[in-house]
Formats: C-alpha cells, structure tokens, sequence
C-alpha cells in the first residue's frame, strides 16, 4: 500500500445553512467542513498510551481544495499528503502529493462507484465527476450512507498502475467522548481499503474514526487492520 495512502481519512466539513424557505431560522443543515475544519487552517495531535501517535494538518489552497498531511509530529512536515475538491454536495478525493500544496504525484481516479444505505444495502451507481472519488457528502445527512469505490491509482506519466476498493459507512452526528474531551458531538467515519500495490491484492486497512464538531479529525481511531490498535485526539489548534 502507497504510504501516502496509509491514511486514507477522511475530511469532512460542517457549515450551518438555512434551509431554503424555512421561516424558522433555527433550523440548520450542517456540513462537513464544520467537523472537519478542511478550510481552515486547523491541526490536531492523537495520542496512543503516554505519547503522540500522530499529527493532521489541513492547508486550504482555495475556496474549493484543500490538502491534509499525516505524519510524526517529530518529523513535521510530511512529505505526503491528499488533495480534496468541494465540489456542490461532495468533497472529492482527487489523488496525492509530495508534501501540501504541491502537485499531484499519484492521480487517484474510480472505474465504479456506489452509494446505499448505512448497512451497505440497495447500491446505486454514482455518476462520476470527472472520475474522482466521491469520499463525503458535503451537507451531512440525517441517515448514514455507505459508499464503495474502485479504481486506479497512477503517476502523471501513467508508469504505475495500483488498484484499490474503498468502503465507508458514514453516520450521523452523535455525542462522543475520549480520554481527554468530554460532552462532543461527532460524525463517524468506518472504512476499509483493498490494494494490490507490490502484493497480492488484499485487505489492508479497516477502522473506525469519529470526527468532532469544531475540532476537527481524528477524535477517536479504532483500528482492526493491519494490526488492532486505537489512538485518540489530545490537541487541537490553527496555526
């Protein structure tokens, strides 16, 4: 698996938006961005025991992209991240770089692409937008939804083919707590990502990730694939 592709997360944005001709303004429609914080230039650090796991970085490029960064926070930055494209009510995942705000080193485009119910039932063909994966409804819906996607991954000269499938069930906002923050609310994030880059073609990545409400990424991680291990957001900041 490309280790660019290790952390293939999730980037989910939550703004409030007045349903149109409501005349209760109270009534809101949030969106991924409010959770994810994928246009701002927001931070954050897990942690797994006693110390840092991790540490996410969003770097928004334009009113519509965004790159985000995974890495050790001892050797900041990374030299990867992936590139993300609001695009009316998806956020699109268009492929990845050598380090945010660059080009694209790996161009990740979807040969099919379904959308069902929060249990993966009643599959419906997706149409595609430019063959880029839909990875998140933008406005965040009041039912769960999953999505399963396959396709190629490749370098601009096309030198390299990988093949992938990824599956999410996304679900609604809920209350959250971990080890270090109390009385959240989060969206849910389960994936699992096939690839056949140098091996057979295989399970390689299977979790679970909340995302919290004007936090941002990695709220909690629970993963079972590769190996069972589970880290959990200690800091939040912008920079």
């Amino acid at each position: 698996m490309l280790k660019k592709l290790a952390v293939v997360t999730a980037a989910v944005l939550v703004a409030a938006v007045v349903h149109p001709g409501s005349s209760d303004a109270s009534t809101t429609a949030e969106n991924y961005g409010q959770y994810s914080l994928m246009f701002e230039k927001s931070a954050g650090q897990y942690w797994a025991g006693q110390a840092a796991a991790g540490q996410w970085a969003w770097t928004p490029l334009s009113a519509t992209e965004s790159d985000i960064s995974w890495g050790d926070p001892k050797a900041w930055p990374p030299k990867s991240a992936e590139h993300f494209i609001h695009d009316g009510e998806w956020v699109l995942l268009d492929g990845y770089n050598d380090g945010a705000g660059r080009p694209l080193t790996q161009i990740q485009r979807v040969t099919s692409e379904e959308i069902g119910d929060a249990a993966c039932n009643n599959l419906q063909p997706i149409p595609s937008a430019g063959g880029r994966q839909h990875y998140v409804k933008w406005t965040i819906p009041a039912a769960g939804y999953c999505l399963d996607a396959s396709g190629t991954i490749k370098p601009p000269n096309g030198s390299t083919t990988v093949n992938f499938r990824h599956l999410q069930k996304w679900l609604p906002p809920h209350p959250c707590s971990n080890p270090y923050f109390t009385g959240q609310t989060c969206i849910t994030q389960f994936e699992q990502w096939w690839d056949d880059n140098n091996h057979d073609y295989s399970l390689q990545l299977s979790r679970t990730l909340e995302i919290a409400r004007g936090k941002g990424m990695a709220f909690t991680n629970r993963t079972t694939v590769p190996v069972p291990w589970n880290a959990d957001a200690r800091y939040y900041w912008h920079y």
